[in-house]
């Protein structure tokens, strides 16, 4: 340890109180310990203008603040994207564990500070050979995802912030502060620039507050459809142009094809049949989709933490998240009530001929096709065969009631010709179906169309999305109806 160093930036601190014109400020901090940072950047085209800080606690907070300023004033914006705790410890001469969360402090802010500002003005120059934009989440899939892109050409990575809430269980969720800090660390590990992303707003508004909707109006909402389709990677992509960047590469496990055809890509399945993530990715635009990039398309799960094995990368077993991202930690009952003040209301079970069989809690506890957990004691099992949630009913029956051969969609958006589906997929983890799009409609998009199945399917939920498929190709979606 360099005591001079130290002791240079706290009694001489570069940029204290300095915020310049037009810059991006972000604050840091104020958990436990007190201490906070404010850093402010302003990005000119490809470089940092000018950096200043102020900060509040502990003397390492103001020493550590210091040699972030030092460390990016006026230096190119992806060399200054590369920064982390280390390089900030090491400016001070390095640090004790006493005194390291002053670094890791100042480097979230730093990196906060420079997403900002990276969104408003950079425009870097298209690199040779071409660049792509990384969307990091701290996974194996992700980090395989970048060091492959590292591999094969310039790369440069980002990560999301969407979702803040104290009740989150931080280490299973992907879009938390907790796993910025760790995808950003694993970035930097790779040697490669990162950038983080405040989307908190965007990701409330555009896929949180329909959410709520969906389950308030009586549905089963699939929110990380919303999420990819017009929030998370469209955002990426913006940046991805600002950055110079060709494309955007995600760990998702899906595959293009017909990337030549005039009216854009189509998605495939992956080869990991197991792992495909194609469902989840259908409301892409044509647009973004020609810009994606997927690494592992072509590889198996076992395969990609190989991988990360050998790359000795530290995520290579670690678990696979399952919940919803902003339901970590929590449940749906509880999340609804906290942030959608849809709370408990009791309300009537019944027949399909309106016969009153118990009470439940709120009819948003349910979900079309359930059977666990209905709370009517009958000599055979009942499945939820609708919801009205005007009446605040729960509309229950036999399995046999649950049966369809025609499913109405809305809001559907087809890539190409109707007449080329000849699947269905109607949940994320359900087989596709045999099944064709009533009048063989033309490309482009319909207010409501009807899917007809080669067989009787039990259960499509009115809020889930139906992905119409043409054999491993995904050529349209729309969202599932009441009939």
């Amino acid at each position: 340890m360099d005591g001079l160093a130290f002791e240079h930036h706290l009694t001489s601190p570069q940029g204290r109180g300095h915020v310049p014109d037009e810059a991006c400020t972000i604050t840091a901090g104020g958990g436990s310990c007190c201490d906070r940072i404010r850093f402010s950047v302003v990005v000119d085209r490809d470089h940092v203008r000018d950096a200043g800080f102020d900060a509040e606690g502990c003397g390492s907070a103001t020493a550590a603040g210091s040699a972030a300023v030092t460390l990016v004033r006026g230096r190119p914006l992806l060399e200054a994207a590369r920064v982390g705790a280390g390089e900030i410890a090491a400016e001070l001469g390095g640090l004790s564990p006493g005194k390291l969360h002053a670094a890791e402090l100042a480097a979230d802010a730093l990196a906060r500070a420079l997403g900002a500002a990276a969104r408003a003005r950079a425009e870097l120059a298209r690199a040779v050979p071409a660049r792509t934009l990384v969307a990091m989440s701290g996974g194996v899939d992700s980090a395989v995802a970048a060091l492959l892109a590292k591999r094969s050409g310039d790369a440069v990575t980002v990560t999301l912030e969407l979702w803040a809430d104290a009740e989150n269980d931080a280490e299973r969720s992907c879009c938390s502060a907790s796993a910025v800090a760790q995808a950003r660390a694993l970035a930097h590990s790779l040697g490669l620039p990162h950038f983080t992303i405040d989307l908190r707003a965007e990701f409330r508004a555009g896929v949180v507050e329909p959410f709520i909707a969906g389950y308030a109006g009586g549905e089963t909402p699939n929110p990380c459809v919303g999420c990819n389709g017009h929030v998370r990677l469209d955002a990426m992509i913006a940046l991805a142009d600002r950055l110079g960047c060709d494309g955007l590469a995600t760990g998702h496990y899906a595959r293009i094809a017909e990337a030549d055809n005039a009216h854009g890509p189509l998605l495939r399945l992956a080869a990991d049949d197991a792992k495909d993530q194609t469902y989840m990715l259908a409301a892409l635009s044509a647009d973004s989709l020609a810009r994606m990039r997927f690494p592992l398309g072509e590889l198996c799960k076992p395969e990609v933490r190989q991988l990360a094995a050998t790359a000795g990368l530290p995520v290579a077993a670690k678990a696979d998240s399952q919940d919803l991202c902003f339901l970590a930690g929590t449940d749906r009952a509880r999340f609804l009530a906290r942030h959608g003040r849809i709370d408990e209301r009791s309300g009537a079970i019944v027949d399909r001929d309106g016969q009153v069989l118990a009470h439940h809690r709120g009819q948003h506890l349910f979900t079309v096709g359930q059977r666990r957990g209905v709370g009517v004691a009958n000599g055979a099992p009942l499945y939820v065969l609708d919801k009205d949630a005007a009446t605040n009913r729960v509309i229950v029956g036999p399995r046999s009631a649950l049966a369809r051969s025609r499913v109405a969609l809305r809001n559907v958006r087809l890539r190409r010709s109707g007449e080329r589906v000849d699947r269905v997929k109607l949940r994320y983890r359900s087989k596709a179906l045999p099944a064709r799009v009533s009048g063989d409609p033309t490309a482009g998009q319909h207010s409501a169309l009807t899917v007809e199945l080669a067989e009787p399917v039990d259960g499509a939920a009115p809020g889930q999305l139906a992905c119409l498929m043409d054999g491993e190709l995904i050529v349209g979606w729309g969202t599932i109806a009441r009939s």
